[in-house]
């Protein structure tokens, strides 16, 4: 039994075939987080579904475009949603409390860590916190790419031991889920494995992401540490049941790797806030990934793309141009040119602030 969860509620699972609200659904789901709750489970709850709740609040004009209409249903929605949360949590005795976040919010380790005490301090207070995107102002490159994202990233953050995403499907496919000879795979490590010829690219109707960004989100929440599980959020009782002993329930679970320090838990989810960009040889590009840890000297690097300071956040890049990682610079554009050709100088990146894709 898990003693901190992060539970994500995805749109499919908060809604009816008309794309509504469905508050049956809800309410059972909210009985089944209150049950953990009063077992003194540090629970915080992701929730989709304000879209939803202002499909049944509103009729947009015909003219309004896809951004505008998404900005107008989560506003709207968002009111809604949390007060069908809060009535059925206040029926348990329960007080929560609504975060809304962008990903902006998680730019920089100063913002990472007032989110981090915000949360906190509500669960130290017995109140549980119900965190969405604000839909309302993230747009295109601000957005998430969904709410798995977001659950993964805070499940990072507040170093929870479980990761439970609610989907409308039972798991990872070892093929098609509607051909009858696929089966549920029950589990898989926290590597990055290839799993795309098994999963749908196909996105659901009402959410942003399809199962594949369920698996990358995954691998990569649960190589922090975490133990993370994909199950069907239409189940009757699957928290309750996931909580209590998981290993029966048909679901597929990503097994944690090792626990990041503290501020590669930030860095693992901050490389679309990279600052600058270098290339590095295959001799770097090797040591880099073997078990020993290594920082990134300027002996290793091919160039430099960008101007930045110290502190600043760097993609790390192969030359074939392959994403491998994110690092924290030691110093800045200007040192780093001075002493390309010296061999021995510093490193560009230590290894404490040094974050590499598994």
């Amino acid at each position: 039994m898990f003693k901190s969860i992060t539970i994500k509620i995805g749109s499919n699972v908060l809604t009816g075939n008309d794309g509504m609200l469905n508050e049956n659904r809800v309410s059972h789901l909210v009985d089944q987080i209150s049950d953990l709750h009063r077992k003194k489970k540090k629970v915080i709850l992701v929730s989709s579904g304000a879209v939803a709740a202002g499909r049944s609040m509103v009729k947009v004009c015909k003219k309004t475009d896809t951004v505008s209409e998404r900005q107008l249903l989560s506003s709207v929605g968002q009111v809604k949603l949390l007060n069908t949360y809060f009535q059925l949590f206040d029926a348990h005795g329960i007080k929560c409390a609504q975060v809304l976040v962008t990903k902006q919010d998680f730019r920089s380790r100063e913002h990472y860590l007032n989110m981090k005490n915000c949360i906190t301090t509500l669960l130290d207070n017995g109140i549980l916190p119900i965190i969405n995107e604000n839909d309302a102002v993230s747009v295109t490159a601000l957005m998430f790419t969904d709410n798995d994202e977001l659950a993964g990233l805070l499940a990072t953050m507040m170093s929870s031991e479980a990761l439970f995403i609610l989907s409308n499907v039972d798991g990872i496919y070892n093929g098609n889920p509607t051909n009858p000879d696929a089966t549920v795979i029950r589990s898989i490590d926290g590597s990055n494995a290839d799993l795309s010829e098994y999963i749908s690219t196909t996105k659901s109707n009402f959410g942003r992401g399809g199962m594949l960004t369920k698996c990358r989100m995954a691998q990569k929440t649960a190589s922090s540490g975490i133990s993370v599980h994909i199950a069907n959020g239409t189940t009757d009782n699957i928290l309750t049941s996931l909580n209590k002993n998981h290993q029966e329930v048909i679901h597929t679970q990503f097994k944690p790797g090792d626990k990041y320090p503290a501020v590669k838990k930030w860095m693992a989810y901050s490389e679309d806030f990279a600052n600058a960009e270098v290339v590095v040889n295959q001799g770097a590009y090797d040591a880099l990934i073997s078990k020993k840890a290594t920082s990134l000297l300027l002996a290793g690097v091919v160039k430099l793309i960008g101007n930045f300071q110290k502190g600043d956040l760097l993609r790390i890049s192969t030359e074939a141009g392959e994403s491998i990682g994110i690092g924290k610079a030691k110093y800045g554009r200007e040192e780093a040119d001075s002493h390309m050709e010296d061999s021995k100088f510093q490193p560009l990146i230590h290894y404490d602030y040094l974050y590499l894709n598994q």
